[in-house]
């Protein structure tokens, strides 16, 4: 998962890809730690989908950027627009069966 610095480089992840998640998280959140690897875990069944890691600590406009309220988020983008979002405490089985759902019928249009 890249670390991602700035709302530049966080709307370059999801301009130029077909599909992207974007993890918000802070440093002194617990849940966001524990989240993380089940999250990465999770994607390497889905190896189209690019995803950036955002610490809301250190880029301050990505809250209002993005109208976060907790964290962690994740934010999944198809085409640039959000299609799913989760946060806080995400049971990690629906969040799997979502996005291979979002998944698979965008590769059935193709």
């Amino acid at each position: 998962m890249k670390e991602l610095t700035t709302l530049s480089e966080v709307r370059e992840l999801i301009e130029n890809h077909s599909f992207a998640i974007v993890y918000v998280s802070r440093p002194d959140c617990g849940v966001c730690h524990a989240l993380l690897p089940q999250v990465e875990e999770l994607l390497i069944q889905f190896p189209q989908i690019k995803c950036g890691h955002v610490n809301a600590d250190e880029v301050k406009g990505i809250a209002g950027e993005f109208t976060i309220f907790t964290v962690p988020v994740i934010l999944f983008f198809v085409d640039g627009k959000e299609y799913l979002r989760e946060g806080r405490f995400i049971h990690m089985q629906l969040l799997e069966e979502k996005i291979r759902k979002i998944y698979e019928m965008y590769e059935e249009s193709e």
